[in-house]
């Protein structure tokens, strides 16, 4: 896909965000029950965050179209391959006092928790699990999958947790703000409970790494329960294992915060990636080969896929995998190399003689698995140990549908129809509306270079 029908995607992605947004915030404000309330303050807070990284996107676009127009960048430039990369079993571990947990003392403390799992523009969010003395950790089970990211990913998990206050609607809450929080509940108890409509209105602030993972430009709802920043972490290639492993996490929250949960300081999760060059044949095609030991050229058909070229007989066996002739390895190390018209795949580049010679029917085909075959090499160096072996990602279950979703309410003033013609305008933050506007401004003929 070119940057013009990039950046055409991303503004139509844009607008429905924002047309989101603005069903989750009416929604806010109409609903009266308490699980509904939490489920649209998440709904609007993950719609602010996914219309700030879709803005970063457009102007990572707008300034590779800028530079490619000025010649400092070639349209070519090689890139590795993309892939899917899958988080699941996520736990965050509690540490708990003992009085509470075990003894079942002291004030009931009750939250309500979900993570914002951010990859580049792709933002997915979990559902909310309600946390108490009687959990021991916190769970979201089911897997996560981003599609098409690089080797040089960065997959930040944000927690995020809310104060929940018992028997109260958001507009119950609102008028009894200044009165009935201070009176009837006691001087401690109301203390804490103001506390948590006091604490900072806006989502935050941009993270310390530049990304706008928890940015204040898109203010929450002043009406219902708000979600504050409780923990973080940034996970990368490096952190790909085919199993369950313990990560460092921010913890921002502390013990006095009406959000604050006793947070181990580690969460735990399986992080796994299949890049492309491991799940799909990067190039397929009749080739000849030659052994090392051999003088005699064997006619192949042939295809390149993860650390293996598979050789076969006929086309028939190539497509059904049956009746493996030949497989030669392709490996981080192998040296590939052009010599008279062929190439020479060397699986060990100590040794001066290669292993296999292989031809294609053309100088220009064989000019094409040169090209691939050294591609794919770099694919396997930038992906590094996630190519070692195919790890397997499991398929998410169709979720219920979440209690903000059920009923006309939501159908009727968040679900968009059909899109909007023109430019995109909405009511948006003077960030983005800033934004958009420079964004326009340099689409205009007079400004391209």
């Amino acid at each position: 896909m070119n940057d013009a029908a990039q950046d055409g995607k991303v503004l139509q992605q844009i607008e429905r965000e924002v047309r989101m947004r603005e069903g989750a915030s009416k929604l806010l404000a109409a609903c009266s029950q308490k699980d509904q309330a939490l489920e649209a303050s998440k709904s609007l807070l993950t719609c602010n965050a996914r219309i700030l990284a879709l803005l970063s996107q457009l102007q990572k676009i707008r300034k590779a179209q800028i530079l490619e127009r000025a010649g400092l960048r070639s349209a070519e430039d090689a890139a590795p391959c993309t892939g899917k990369v899958a988080l699941s079993d996520l736990r965050f571990p509690l540490m708990w006092k003992d009085s509470e947990y075990f003894k079942n003392k002291g004030e009931l403390h009750r939250c309500a928790v979900f993570c914002l799992l951010w990859c580049d523009s792709e933002i997915h969010d979990t559902d909310i699990v309600m946390v108490d003395r009687t959990l021991t950790d916190i769970c979201f089970e089911e897997p996560i999958i981003f599609d098409e990211v690089g080797p040089e990913f960065q997959l930040r998990v944000e927690l995020y947790s809310s104060c929940v206050v018992e028997d109260a609607s958001p507009a119950v809450l609102a008028i009894k703000k200044g009165t009935f929080l201070g009176g009837s509940l006691g001087y401690s108890s109301g203390k804490k409970i103001r506390a948590a409509f006091e604490s900072a209105a806006g989502c935050g602030s941009v993270g310390g790494d530049g990304r706008p993972g928890y940015s204040s430009s898109l203010e929450q709802s002043p009406v219902g329960p708000k979600y504050n920043l409780l923990a973080h972490t940034t996970l990368t290639i490096e952190n790909v294992l085919d199993g369950f492993k313990t990560h460092d996490l921010t913890v921002l929250a502390t013990e006095d915060s009406p959000f604050w949960l006793p947070l181990y300081g580690n969460l735990c999760c399986r992080l796994v990636a299949q890049p492309l060059c491991m799940t799909q044949p990067v190039m397929s095609g009749q080739l000849t080969v030659k052994l090392k030991d051999s003088n005699i050229w064997e006619n192949i058909h042939a295809d390149l896929k993860g650390q293996t070229l598979r050789c076969y007989q006929t086309k028939e066996d190539l497509e059904s995998g049956n009746n493996l002739m030949l497989l030669i390895p392709i490996r981080k190390d192998t040296c590939i190399c052009e010599s008279e018209g062929y190439i020479c795949i060397n699986g060990q580049p100590q040794r001066n003689n290669a292993a296999f010679a292989i031809s294609a029917h053309s100088p220009e085909d064989t000019q094409r698995w040169h090209e691939a075959l050294r591609q794919h090499l770099y694919n396997l160096e930038q992906w590094k140990h996630s190519c070692d072996q195919l790890m397997k990602i499991e398929v998410p279950k169709s979720k219920k549908p979440s209690p903000l979703l059920q009923g006309s309410l939501f159908h009727e003033i968040v679900t968009p129809s059909s899109p909007r013609k023109g430019p995109v305008n909405p009511d948006l933050s003077s960030e983005i509306r800033t934004l958009l506007s420079s964004y326009y401004k340099e689409r205009s003929p007079s400004r391209d270079l």
